[in-house]
């Protein structure tokens, strides 16, 4: 993934800081938007579902902490980055920003070079995660081949409809983790379809009878998990 593939949204209420990270960030090739306030930043991340997301701790209307702690219920966004921006003379606590979901934070006025090498080093994952997306997903006892649609299992294929095949590869693809409910539908079903809340439910029960399983784990009042 190329840096013109990532889109960074930043929110800062103070114009001569949006242009001068805008200018830097586009100029690296980054795909830019930018919010005057927290609630605008809300609006942009929900049209943009940016993998970044820079935010002002100070600003009018709804403040960094605010629209940080919301931005993090919504699935699609589950996966941003979200960076801090803070003056040197405010009273803030990096404890409370790591708390309401902050990945890191920076302090104002920053160097160009600093901001883009943080930058580049918080987007690693994306590439780390493209790559893996093309590979087979090789476990103990089956393997997923996610381009054939296709499940092998001790020498025999096991196909399955296209959400309970999606359903498995992603709860396969990072062993141990719990996906919360919200997370699944958003990436299995996407935000803009609505679907019963037993939906889940069924489709794993049909993968665990299908494929013979017990390492998908229910986890109370969360979601679900592959035990590896």
């Amino acid at each position: 993934m190329g840096n013109e593939k990532f889109k960074i949204l930043i929110a800062d209420d103070e114009k001569d800081v949006l242009e001068f990270l805008s200018y830097n960030l586009k100029r690296e090739g980054y795909q830019v938007f930018t919010a005057n306030n927290g609630t605008e930043a809300i609006e942009q991340a929900k049209a943009n579902v940016p993998h970044l997301i820079i935010l002002d701790v100070m600003m009018p209307e709804m403040d960094g902490m605010e629209a940080c702690t919301e931005l993090k219920t919504l699935p699609q966004l589950k996966q941003s980055v979200i960076i801090f921006l803070t003056a040197r003379g405010e009273d803030y606590s990096q404890i409370a920003g790591f708390e309401a979901g902050a990945d890191d934070y920076i302090t104002k006025p920053i160097k160009p070079k600093v901001l883009i090498s943080r930058i580049k080093a918080l987007l690693r994952r994306y590439k780390q995660e493209e790559q893996q997306e093309d590979e087979l997903i090789r476990l103990k006892d089956f393997t997923i081949d996610k381009e054939k649609y296709i499940i092998m299992k001790e020498g025999r294929e096991i196909s399955l409809p296209k959400k309970e095949f999606e359903l498995l590869s992603l709860l396969t693809s990072r062993p141990n983790k719990v996906f919360s409910r919200e997370e699944i539908f958003a990436k299995v079903w996407g935000n803009d379809v609505i679907v019963g809340d037993r939906t889940i439910d069924v489709h794993v029960r049909k993968i665990r009878e299908k494929i013979g399983l017990d390492n998908i784990k229910t986890v109370k009042g969360v979601g679900y998990k592959y035990e590896a």
